[in-house]
């Protein structure tokens, strides 16, 4: 039986969320098996250039998880958007008084869903009131089930 599009999103934005938990918990295996494998990936995170490859991915998440002042990171406002065997959350990331936004890019991959892409970039806080106000009109496009 195919899986209910709601159900799918429901299923990306589990996944999404596991990602913040490993990222929360600082658990580099948790972070290192989201990552899918079968798939070419990338990461930009804020500030740094882009990283191609898992190695480099996976060596950042070390580097960024393993640190003496890991930034405490909150997603909210999180979006699910199924495309088939892939999909993209965009969501909001609470780091101290800063908001960012992010957009995860995940694939079907051994029967989950993994993480091929994150990008984090800060927001302009004068637009962030913008975006919300869209979203309530019904403009925001995709499942949001938060």
């Amino acid at each position: 039986m195919a899986e209910r599009p709601r159900g799918t999103a429901r299923n990306v934005l589990a996944a999404n969320e596991a990602f913040y938990q490993a990222f929360a918990t600082r658990d580099l295996e948790a972070m290192e098996a989201l990552w899918a494998t079968g798939v070419p990936v990338a990461c930009i995170h804020p500030g740094w250039n882009v990283l191609r490859g898992r190695e480099l991915v996976i060596a950042s998440w070390k580097s960024i998880l393993s640190g003496e002042n890991p930034p405490d990171v909150m997603c909210g406002n999180a979006s699910a958007h199924v495309l088939g065997e892939s999909a993209f959350v965009i969501c909001e990331e609470q780091v101290a008084e800063d908001v960012l936004i992010a957009t995860n890019v995940f694939v079907r991959e051994r029967g989950g869903w993994k993480l091929a892409h994150h990008q984090s970039a800060p927001i302009a806080p004068d637009t962030l009131q913008i975006v919300r106000e869209e979203e309530d009109e019904g403009e925001g496009g995709g499942t949001a089930l938060n």
